[in-house]
């Protein structure tokens, strides 16, 4: 059984005891987070695709942690022009483990 969700602008496949990076959630570590927006849902009965969302369907999951992605380097130039610009950024995310999916 897996569910497609989405969250942070981007759409994940989730199944229930996979851990996965998310954009940054405000919950604590340890919290439970549910997510109501649920496009697709995989059963023993078959796919159910919702229009755009699945009707009563949830995914619950816990939080594992909270940190910041490996520095990336923005580095910019135009040549001849004796312009440079070098900025670091790093991504912050949530970690979180699907508890069960509810339908």
């Amino acid at each position: 059984m897996y569910a497609v969700i989405k969250t942070g602008g981007k759409q994940y496949r989730v199944q229930v005891g996979e851990t996965l990076r998310l954009e940054k959630l405000d919950a604590e570590v340890g919290e439970t987070v549910a997510f109501d927006q649920v496009l697709a849902l995989k059963t023993e009965e078959g796919l159910k695709v919702g229009t755009p969302l699945v009707e009563g369907a949830k995914v619950e999951a816990r939080v594992l942690s909270q940190g910041k992605a490996k520095k990336i380097i923005v580095f910019k130039y135009k040549p001849k022009k004796n312009y440079r610009r070098k900025q670091g950024h790093r991504q912050p995310f949530t970690s979180v483990r699907i508890e069960k999916i509810v339908f």
